[in-house]
């Protein structure tokens, strides 16, 4: 993308809008039984998006496996993240579950090299390492290993590995049909464990048809067309490093919309994952003769 302005104000808003999710769910929860209200939320969205995908005529899958698959990444992808991050709310503060959640990227380099065989670079290492040291400080000073704090870390474990799952059978999927259908999926994923698994409460109000109005447009199919939209038009390793922006942009929104305390643990914690996260998704370079990377 050749306007930087227009890059850098795209990033801040969709980053934004995944931090502020944290926040408006902790709300939601006033309201809502957790796996309910995501269960709605992404049953919705993943609705939306499948009839623009079909008004738009996007190629669908036309053999089974690749349906199973879809249903398969969205077990991950969508039920087992947010899932857990709505759980996470219910004990940890948002900026909390923002930061354990976002450090996805540290765990798809340790799960990539362990079970794909993928070669990673050593400043992506190096990130790893950074990162899990800023994850041993918040959770041991800030969090004191809350049941909340284990399932925001299982949520970043479960996002890792549909990541993987994506990078190695995304590849014949049409980007927009996958991110529909397994949003449609893990939605349905979670209502069904909602009703076996929890007290269903859902209290129809003023408040809690926004915040849901929230979750379903602006933080979830907006968020996610401006992020494929950025990593379409540009440089995918660059826009991806941005992705540390969100769980500051979580902190942030933690404090504004519901006066959660910013401890130094939490901001020493925090900005040893955000450097991490951005070392792991360093741009690689290439030798423009060789091709090699350098």
């Amino acid at each position: 993308m050749n306007n930087k302005f227009l890059f850098a104000f795209l990033v801040v808003v969709t980053t934004s809008l995944m931090g502020s999710s944290f926040a408006v769910a902790k709300i939601g929860l006033q309201h809502v039984s957790p796996l309910l209200l995501v269960g709605v939320r992404f049953t919705i969205a993943g609705m939306l998006m499948a009839f623009f995908v079909l008004l738009f005529r996007r190629e669908h899958p036309h053999v089974w496996s690749d349906w199973l698959h879809i249903f398969i990444i969205g077990l991950f992808q969508t039920a087992g993240v947010m899932g857990c991050i709505f759980l996470s709310l219910r004990t940890i503060t948002a900026g909390e579950s923002a930061i354990l959640t976002f450090t996805n990227p540290l765990l798809v380099v340790l799960f990539g090299t362990l079970a794909l065989g993928i070669r990673y670079r050593v400043v992506q290492w190096s990130g790893v390492v950074i990162g899990f040291f800023g994850v041993f400080i918040t959770m041991g000073s800030q969090i004191n290993l809350e049941v909340g704090a284990l399932f925001g870390f299982a949520s970043a474990i479960s996002w890792a590995i549909g990541t993987l799952l994506i990078k190695h059978w995304g590849i014949r999927l049409d980007t927009w049909v996958l991110t529909a259908y397994q949003m449609l999926f893990g939605g349905v994923v979670l209502l069904i464990a909602s009703s076996l698994f929890e007290p269903q409460r859902f209290d129809i109000n003023a408040q809690s048809l926004f915040i849901l109005f929230w979750l379903v447009i602006p933080a979830s199919i907006i968020q996610f067309a401006i992020w494929f939209f950025l990593l379409q038009n540009g440089n995918p390793g660059k826009v991806s490093a941005f992705l540390f922006l969100a769980p500051f942009f979580g902190v942030i929104f933690g404090w504004l919309i519901l006066g959660e305390h910013i401890g130094l643990s939490l901001v020493i914690g925090g900005a040893f994952i955000f450097l991490g996260i951005f070392l792991v998704n360093w741009p690689e370079k290439r030798d423009p003769v060789t091709g090699k990377v350098i």
